[in-house]
């Protein structure tokens, strides 16, 4: 991923209001960031731990998504949990139900998509190596390469989700 601004990430935003971009808080020291490592920017808000934020490219354009976090109930930490984007197993802790409100009016409405992330948002650093879980490490015959491919469309199909209008049905 190339490097990003404040700004830029600031004005990817696509479920949230401008002004609530604005007073988010951002990942600290931008440029440490390990940027060709990274496929999306995903970080959890420190001053706010159930809000998580998550920058992308989409159709060549460059997406930003709020998500919340499952509020933290009991965990029974002799479980394990796959998270849906890496497929990276965690202890129970290692993931969290991660909601996000839908693109435009459905999501003003309260419309929300939901699934289970790597709780700290680094799919990216675990697929290739870089951030061990402390759950128990599947073994894969898929390549480093091909298991991106497939958090990235595993990201994708979550994205879909997020721009897809709400349809109701009556019963």
């Amino acid at each position: 991923m190339k490097p990003l601004t404040e700004d830029e990430i600031r004005g990817s935003f696509v479920n949230c209001s401008k002004g609530e971009a604005r007073r988010m808080n951002l990942p600290r020291e931008l440029s440490d960031l390990p940027w060709a490592d990274l496929d999306f920017l995903g970080w959890r808000d420190p001053g706010a731990p159930d809000r998580g934020y998550l920058v992308t490219e989409r159709a060549g354009a460059r997406v930003g998504i709020t998500l919340r976090g499952a509020s933290s109930g009991q965990k029974n930490f002799l479980k394990s949990s796959i998270c849906s984007i890496c497929v990276t197993s965690h202890a129970a802790s290692g993931t969290d139900l991660m909601t996000a409100p839908k693109v435009g009016a459905a999501g003003r409405q309260g419309d929300s998509v939901g699934m289970y992330m790597c709780a700290d948002l680094a799919c990216p650093l675990y697929v290739r190596g870089r951030k061990k879980s402390l759950g128990r490490r599947l073994e894969e015959s898929l390549t480093v390469e091909e298991r991106l491919a497939r958090a990235r469309t595993n990201l994708d199909r979550f994205l879909d989700k997020l721009y897809e209008s709400a349809t109701t049905t009556a019963a």
